[in-house]
């Protein structure tokens, strides 16, 4: 049995035009060279850096890989990725004609008292329609890029997650840190009140010096208590990050002053982002599904023929259904032209041309952003570690006055006054080193994934 019909029709349909205007990309609204001065003397690109190379802590390593497999988020973009794979294969399968096996029989009895049977088998095509002017050609188009742009989105995810691993896990360890040393400083504030008790009940300091090392050790504890919840809050996060409870067998994590990420970068040319960070390619793929719902706008306006068509036999009789006199055909072209329609369909192309425009405008933000946000990454890069050495000085000063102002208050040559505002500017200096430290991390995080980082391992 032959489909005599179906072969020219594929070719027909194969050999459709297309109404999808050309697409021109426009311009990157970036300069050609980043004005920092990047990391010298390292080549490449940071994108080209696996996030094992820029995380260099073991327990972070761990709670990434912990996080990519039980992070909800990404794995609700992993699933948006096949749900809009299988609209594209819904839109695509339009193409294409819906051929079905079809059998039946009809017995019935008319006006003139006689009994009629009629059997019928054969194969079907309903309703095709031949993609003249490409109309189902541009939606499918469409919808493929419109796949492309989720699987980039699900790409950016994964960065994303990556970088938000990192920053929680520093937020912990500052936390961590600043409580040891909020306890410590408690600790000794703690002793010096007791000193300063004891020197007043043996009529050697005054009630002012008793006052003040009280505040001054409430102020510790108070200190304490904060620096605790922060350490709860940053834990709290991290597990979320996570999708699960972090298990005991972690590696020992490295101390902010012990390196835990990768600070210095090769940056490469602002072109790069181009091809390197997902969220600018899903932009341009939206772009190109935008440009491609105006062909399908425009073939709209023109003439649309569809066929319905059957190959099969048909007989009274059951037994004689596959003889050779059986054989029966149909064949049903349908022209359908739009006459008026309101304006629906200008509309529906005026639409689509704004949403193009919008895509446009939207791709331009996109890079614009990016190389926004490398640069600012590029500025904490080039000054993080001056203003990180001269914190250190800050803390070397603070703590030779805390030693000298002790030293002359134990001679009986300074107050008590001078000596807590000493070991208040030390315990302030040491405190503000730590956060700075997590800062210029976190700002190379940023950087990294501003660069493409991240997808490689």
């Amino acid at each position: 049995m032959r489909l005599f019909f179906i072969a020219p029709l594929a070719a027909l349909a194969l050999s459709a035009c297309s109404l999808t205007p050309p697409l021109v990309k426009p311009a990157a609204p970036i300069p050609a060279a980043y004005a920092e001065v990047s990391a010298p003397g390292m080549g490449g690109t940071a994108a080209d850096l696996g996030w094992r190379q820029m995380l260099l802590d073991a327990r972070l390593q761990r709670l990434v890989d912990i996080a990519l497999e039980n992070n909800r988020d990404l794995r609700v973009a992993s699933l948006n990725v096949e749900a809009v794979r299988a609209q594209y294969q819904i839109q695509d399968a339009g193409r294409f004609p819906a051929i079905g096996a079809n059998a039946g029989g009809v017995r019935q009895r008319g006006a003139d008292a006689l009994t009629q049977n009629q059997f019928s088998a054969g194969i079907a095509m309903s309703a095709f329609e031949i993609d003249l002017f490409g109309r189902l050609r541009s939606l499918s188009d469409a919808a493929f890029a419109r796949y492309l742009a989720t699987q980039q989105g699900q790409r950016a995810a994964h960065m994303a997650l990556i970088g938000a691993v990192a920053d929680a896990y520093l937020e912990q360890r500052l936390a961590e840190e600043q409580l040891a040393l909020a306890r410590q400083t408690l600790l000794d504030w703690r002793q010096a009140l007791v000193l300063t008790q004891r020197l007043h009940g043996a009529q050697q300091g005054s009630g002012l010096d008793v006052a003040q090392a009280q505040g001054q050790a409430a102020t510790a504890e108070a200190d304490v208590q904060a620096r605790e919840r922060a350490s709860l809050l940053s834990r709290n996060n991290l597990e979320l990050l996570l999708g699960a409870p972090p298990p005991a067998d972690l590696p020992a994590g490295r101390a902010l002053d012990g390196q835990p990420v990768l600070t210095r970068l090769p940056a490469g040319l602002p072109s790069d982002l181009l091809a390197r960070r997902p969220d600018i390619l899903q932009a341009e793929h939206a772009l190109v599904a935008a440009n491609a719902e105006i062909g399908a706008a425009r073939a709209a306006f023109f003439p649309r023929l569809s066929l319905t068509a059957s190959l099969g036999f048909a007989s009274p009789e059951l037994g004689d259904l596959f003889r050779g006199g059986a054989r029966s055909w149909s064949f049903a072209p349908q022209v359908t032209q739009p006459l008026f329609q309101g304006g629906q369909l200008r509309a529906e192309l005026q639409l689509s041309r704004l949403r193009k425009d919008v895509a446009v405008l939207q791709y331009e933000q996109a890079i614009q952003t990016a190389f926004r946000e490398v640069r600012d990454g590029l500025a904490g890069s080039a000054t993080y570690g001056q203003q990180i050495a001269a914190q250190e000085r800050v803390v070397t000063a603070a703590q030779q006055r805390q030693r000298l102002s002790q030293l002359r208050y134990d001679a009986g040559q300074d107050s008590r006054l001078e000596l807590l505002d000493a070991q208040r500017q030390s315990y302030a200096a040491q405190q503000a080193l730590l956060d700075v430290r997590r800062d210029q991390f976190k700002s190379a995080v940023a950087l990294y994934k501003a660069l493409g980082g991240g997808l490689e391992e």
